[in-house]
């Protein structure tokens, strides 16, 4: 790292933000053949080009051992030049930015987020990454935001502007705060299950192929009928459960158990973290 590396955020996302910077010059260099220095700068620097419509953005959504979204956005000239590199293509400033060059820069973005779910894993176990372009800034205010210099040319090395979700802050947070506390007091043996009779088991082997409903469930609001009659599209219903508490899976209405929303080529899913009590 370079003494700029000095800049970076001091804020407890900069860790987070590290593992990325760290990532972006890994897959870059392991492209280009030689180390790629990669800087966190906690300020945007002064060649920055402002927002414009030309601008690549993609949103990046975790799940699994943290919760939360993280936005990156590509000037038009980092997006060319990033695209470049990873298509061994000549770099050539003046060329004009193809479809190609956006897809091609995606997937490099979701190369980096794969060595980056990989460093995650030591503090925050299972991290799942998924990263999609958006045709504008997303819609949540960023919480912390930071900036990756890919190269050491100031002018010329590509930037890559990034916007981290209060709810991921959160999550980076709550990982620090989980570490600090001391480790629990071993539990008691745990009671030996009865055992099931025989003529029990016979007849539990007959429901064995019974199809059960399960539901998830995120939480829950009470709301007033003129809250109701209020409701349209684009609305936003506040629930009773924040993001990194586990979510409810439901049988017939009673609680089955508890755990954590993955995502599993392309569909939702949930990691069961808990068992409920029978009977409850």
């Amino acid at each position: 790292m370079t003494d700029d590396a000095a800049a970076a955020p001091r804020t407890e996302p900069a860790r987070h933000i590290q593992i990325w910077a760290e990532s972006l010059g890994e897959v870059l260099g392991q492209i280009g053949g030689s180390p790629v220095p990669c800087t966190v700068l906690a300020e945007a620097p002064a060649e920055l080009p402002p927002a414009s419509a030309g601008d690549l953005w993609i949103v990046c959504a975790f799940s699994g051992g943290l919760r939360g979204e993280m936005s990156l956005r590509l000037a038009a000239a980092a997006t060319l030049r990033l695209a470049q590199i990873f298509m061994s293509e000549p770099a050539a400033p003046e060329a004009e930015i193809t479809s190609d060059h956006r897809e091609a820069v995606v997937e490099l973005l979701r190369q980096i987020a794969g060595l980056v779910a990989s460093a995650l894993k030591a503090n925050w176990g299972e991290v799942q990454l998924r990263l999609d372009t958006s045709a504008a800034a997303p819609s949540w205010p960023a919480s912390s935001t930071a900036w990756l210099r890919a190269g050491e040319e100031i002018q010329t090395s590509p930037l890559v502007e990034v916007h981290l979700s209060a709810a991921l802050v959160a999550a980076l947070r709550a990982e620090k705060t989980e570490a600090a506390k001391p480790a629990p007091s071993p539990a008691p043996p745990a009671a030996p299950a009865p055992s099931i009779p025989e003529e029990s088991k016979a007849k539990l082997h007959l429901l064995m192929d019974v199809e059960l409903a399960v539901t998830l469930r995120f939480g829950s609001r009470r709301l007033l009928l003129r809250e109701v009659l209020d409701l349209n599209p684009g609305a936003v219903v506040d629930l009773d459960r924040q993001v990194e508490e586990p979510v409810d899976v439901l049988l017939d209405g009673r609680l089955l158990a508890r755990g954590e929303v993955v995502v599993m080529d392309g569909n939702y899913g949930v990691r069961v973290t808990e068992v409920a009590p029978a009977g409850q």
